[in-house]
Formats: C-alpha cells, structure tokens, sequence
C-alpha cells in the first residue's frame, strides 16, 4: 500500500499485472469500475481514463457526460483471488469533469474536502468502523434467499457457527490487501456476522470500507454464500450496524482526552458531540439511507432509537467506550452499512467541527438503560428519537443547511430526489403484511 506512479508501474512490470480494476464510488455507496490492461496504465496515471458519467445514477446528465477516473496509485494493490499468471491489481479512482477540474459529485471528494478543512484547523480525523453483516444460503439458481447457514449467536463458534471459515477467509484475504483486522465474531442473530479493522485516517477508513464489502461478498460467493449488508433482511431479530469509532487528533496528540475532567473527557471532545447531537436527524438520511435501515432503527433489538451519549452505558446513540487514554473515542451506534461511508464520514466530522467552532455546550449524559425508559421518563429527561423512517430523515435533511453545504448542490439535489423516490415506491407499494391482515376480513 501507498504506491506512488513510479511504483506502480514498476510493480505492475516486474510481478505480471495484466488487468487494472479502476474502481469509484457513486453519490448512493455502490462501488463501480472500469477495467484497463497494464499496457494503459502509465496512460491512465497521467490523463485518467475517459467514462460516461451518464450512465451513473446521481452523476451527469447526457449533455455533459463525458467524464475522467484518475487513479490515486496510494491505493493501489492486487487483488488475491484472481489469476496468479496475469495478476489483477486494483486502483481507487478519483472523479473529474472532462477537461480535468474537480468534478462536485464525487463522494471521495466531499470528504477529501472535509479533512482538508479539518487540517487546515490542525486536527486529524481518525475513525475504526466496525461492520455488520448477514450470510445466507443461496437457492438451486445461485439466487439469494434468507435462510441462514447457522443457528448460532454473539460469539459463539464451530460446530454451531457455520460461518467460522468464510469469516477466516474473508479476514485473511482482506489482510493480504493491506487490512489490519481487530477482531471478527459471530454476531447475536442467526448468521450475522462481525468484522472490525484498525483504526486510521478517515479517507483510508472509508476506502476500506468500499473494498471490505466487495470483498465480503466475493468471498462468501465463492464460498456458495449470499452476503449482505442490508441493514434489517430478517424479522425479529437484531440488524446489521456499522458503528463508528471516531477521535481528532492535534500534533500526534488525542484531543478528546482530559485526566482532569469527570468521565476523562476535553471540553473538546464534548462540544464534538454537541455538535453531533446537532445534527444527527438529517445526516441520518445518508447514514441510514435505505427504506429498510427504519426497521432496524427501532426498539427492542439493540439499536439506538433516542438522541443521546453516555460516557459510560451502550444504550444510547453515542458513547465514550473504555479505557480512556490515547484510545479515548466516539463510538456512533445508528450509521449502517448500506450506507455511503466517504459521505457518512464527511457529515460527522462537519457536525463535530461545526460543534467546536460555536463552543455547543452537551446536554447531560444519560446513565441509565435507554431501551427500560417509560414514555413519561422520557418525556421528563427531554429526549428527541432519531427519525423513524426515511421521508422524516429527508425532511431532517432538507432543513439542516450544514448538510447542504457539506454536500454540495449536485449531490445534496441529486440524492434527495432519488431517496423522495424510493420512498414514494415503497409507500404506494401493497405489501403482503397488508394482505395478510386485511384481504379475509374487509
């Protein structure tokens, strides 16, 4: 990893590299590519290779279309699971306008753009995701179902863990692509799974995050698996989550830390997640952007429902995980991992950072278990709930100019109206829950 162009292409010569995945992000998570032979690549370096942006959903219109990938070589590295005779190597690519200048767009850019700004403030973001996801049977068609492989729960292993292997591979190959793995583990529901990677700067998180879900699901498929990371495949039992860990840092040093204050925590540190707090409702729209992130998003399966931190318990939103020290972070508990992490991330430093610059002061911590609270309890303690349903997170969205600002105008226009018709078609759509309760009785 962290290859320059030089290196690239000396790489590419002398290890038999015939195949360049030139791999980007759109505005709504998906990962795409463009394919080029390594005889292209010293070309693609210098110029970046020519696409129709047209054809991407939220990029441009057919009167603009033409469109440049150029590579970032720091990303480059091979992909293991191809041919060992004529390798295939990835590179992450950055998005232009035809004629080179930046193209408004580009999710790698927003957040490049954050953490500049961050930079310019003389703060480091850090961030260590940690993500979920569901491994099921596939049908005598290679179709995904959503029939688990196990029966087993948090932390449990072989025989009952029917996943332990495909987990191990999935660990080991994204290892030989640069990862540093934590930890993996089953997780509580039936055939759900764990996997957190080392902490590091914020646009190298989310570059992993991009290529850990293409590898989790390559894997899994070779391994006659259907992966998913859609945030709530099964009924009556816990979602998949990607909390995010996150931390500033100033000259080498963790800003969130304070021996001398109660809980450990800086004035720092509290105004990031006054900040946050802030405005949670409307980055919930990108950080939970899928009709079917709501139904995980509510009570009785370990997700947070309430806007809320504790320096201590895991109930609420956010909270300060043990030990405190150089560690001390943030971990934000509602984002999945449908989501958009290059815009997810560059939201929740922009409302930290927005927290910081207005001195917000943090409303009291809640110690006690969210989840047990009454209506009235509630109602006393002041507590606002997340949105709980996509219209209501892009209403939220729509309102907080902060977001728009992060975003942009192409982006911020570009994905409210394609969420506003996602909604619009689940809403009209009768669903069989309907059926079943209505058609034998009116």
């Amino acid at each position: 990893m962290g290859f320059t162009k030089e290196e690239c292409l000396n790489y590419v010569q002398e290890n038999d590299v015939r195949f360049i995945r030139m791999q980007f992000t759109d505005i709504f998570g998906q990962m795409k590519n463009i394919a080029i032979t390594h005889n292209q690549l010293a070309q693609a370096l210098e110029e970046g290779v020519l696409f129709d942006g047209s054809a991407i959903k939220g990029f441009a219109g057919v009167e603009a279309s033409d469109m440049l990938l150029l590579p970032d070589p720091s990303t480059f590295v091979l992909i293991p699971w191809r041919p060992q005779q004529g390798k295939v190597a990835r590179i992450i690519c950055d998005v232009k306008n035809h004629d080179g200048s930046q193209f408004e767009g580009d999710p790698r850019y927003i957040l490049k753009r954050t953490l500049q700004k961050a930079h310019d403030l003389g703060y480091v973001f850090q961030v260590g995701p940690e993500c979920e996801f569901f491994l099921f049977h596939t049908d005598d068609e290679g179709q995904p179902t959503t029939t688990t492989h196990d029966a087993a729960g948090y932390c449990d292993l072989a025989p009952i863990d029917q996943g332990e292997n495909t987990r191990r591979e999935i660990c080991l190959v994204l290892e030989e692509m640069g990862f540093e793995i934590e930890t993996s583990h089953h997780e509580s529901a039936a055939g759900q799974h764990e996997i957190d990677f080392k902490y590091t700067d914020a646009l190298t998180a989310a570059d992993h995050i991009m290529t850990f879900k293409y590898v989790v699901k390559i894997v899994s498929q070779r391994n006659g698996l259907h992966a998913t990371f859609m945030p709530k495949p099964l009924h009556g039992v816990n979602g998949s989550g990607m909390h995010i860990n996150m931390s500033l840092a100033k000259e080498g040093k963790n800003v969130f830390i304070h021996p001398e204050n109660p809980g450990e925590l800086s004035e720092t540190a509290k105004q990031f997640i006054a900040g946050l707090l802030k405005h949670i409702k409307g980055i919930t729209a990108v950080a939970n952007p899928l009709v079917n992130s709501y139904k995980r998003l509510t009570p009785g399966y370990e997700a947070p429902v309430h806007i809320a931190w504790s320096p201590m318990n895991r109930s609420p939103l956010l909270r300060v995980p043990s030990p405190r020290g150089a560690g001390t972070r943030l971990e934000l508990r509602s984002p999945d991992p449908s989501c958009n992490p290059y815009l997810t991330l560059a939201l929740l430093l922009e409302a930290g950072l927005d927290g910081l610059q207005r001195e917000m002061k943090v409303p009291e911590p809640i110690n006690e278990n969210i989840y047990n609270l009454t209506p009235e309890q509630e109602k006393a303690l002041n507590l606002e709930r997340l949105p709980s349903n996509l219209l209501l997170a892009l209403e939220e969205m729509e309102k907080d100019p902060l977001i728009q600002a992060t975003l942009g105008r192409h982006i911020f226009a570009k994905y409210i109206a394609a969420k506003a018709r996602e909604w619009k078609a689940y809403d009209e759509m009768v669903h069989q829950w309907e059926i079943d309760s209505y058609l034998k009785i009116y």
